[in-house]
């Protein structure tokens, strides 16, 4: 009959398309794993380039937690790696996410030290117009690494967060002045949160162990984020002598929206 070949066409095709998917999954099956570790060894070389040299000691990918914290860090939750020397706070490792990029969403990485100083900063995800807003990545130029790298919450001072078009300390691009600026203000919410819950970022069990909870809520948050703060000023605060490690003194601050942290919290400032 004439549906003989036919049929014997059809099985030969259905056999090589079972074959095929098969074929396919087994192969995926095989790389996963692989995968999955050179993702992992990714993500570790990252981390380990912005604590201290020698001092990642643990693993910060399982001692991990996540966090909400949306007006000062970008995104509904947010992770924290924290970084340990045995018992020794080392660093902790947020990802913050810079909503207003010029060309949408940027990822960070942002490592903040125990003595409040910046370890390093790094970007993990942007779209950024190519030779012009993505010298924001170390592999185009040494910008955020030169940037930020020791700084801190009250070095240059606050008012001086800004990049330098807008009298601030930092350099921005030529022809590309959103880019840097959002990132500026990014780092400085994340270093201002840092500063209001280290103590608990780095108690909080982590995310997988019997005791670890869901994201919770900065409730004890006294600051909004930068841009909430310069639009609505706020009154010049009385200074609080007990500050975060790094932060120093007011000497020399101007009050209101601009002032360190530790003086907002101090006086109770928003």
């Amino acid at each position: 009959m004439k549906t003989t070949p036919i049929l014997i066409a059809g099985f030969v095709l259905g056999a090589f398309s079972v074959a095929g998917v098969g074929l396919v999954a087994v192969t995926h099956a095989m790389t996963d794993g692989q995968i999955a570790e050179n993702q992992r060894n990714a993500m570790l070389n990252k981390l380990e380039a912005i604590v201290p040299s020698g001092r990642l000691k643990n693993d910060p990918l399982a001692d991990r937690i996540e966090v909400s914290a949306p007006e000062l860090l970008g995104g509904e939750t947010t992770e924290v790696f924290r970084v340990r020397d045995g018992a020794e706070p080392v660093a902790l490792i947020l990802q913050p996410v810079v909503p207003d990029g010029y060309a949408g969403p940027i990822r960070l990485l942002v490592s903040a030290l125990p003595d409040g100083t910046l370890g390093g900063v790094r970007v993990l995800e942007h779209h950024e117009t190519p030779g012009l807003g993505d010298k924001i990545d170390e592999k185009k130029s040494d910008w955020i690494i030169k940037e930020f790298t020791g700084k801190s919450i009250g070095n240059p001072p606050a008012e001086q967060w800004h990049v330098k078009r807008d009298g601030g300390v930092f350099d921005q691009f030529t022809g590309a002045t959103i880019t840097p600026r959002s990132i500026v203000e990014a780092v400085y919410d994340t270093l201002l949160y840092v500063g209001q819950q280290e103590q608990r970022l780095y108690a909080e069990p982590a995310i997988g162990t019997e005791d670890s909870a869901p994201p919770q809520a900065a409730t004890d948050a006294t600051d909004p984020p930068r841009a909430e703060r310069e639009a609505t000023p706020a009154a010049a605060p009385t200074p609080d002598p007990t500050n975060h490690p790094a932060i120093g003194p007011a000497s020399g601050q101007t009050g209101g929206p601009t002032t360190t942290w530790a003086d907002r919290v101090g006086a109770g400032a928003s």
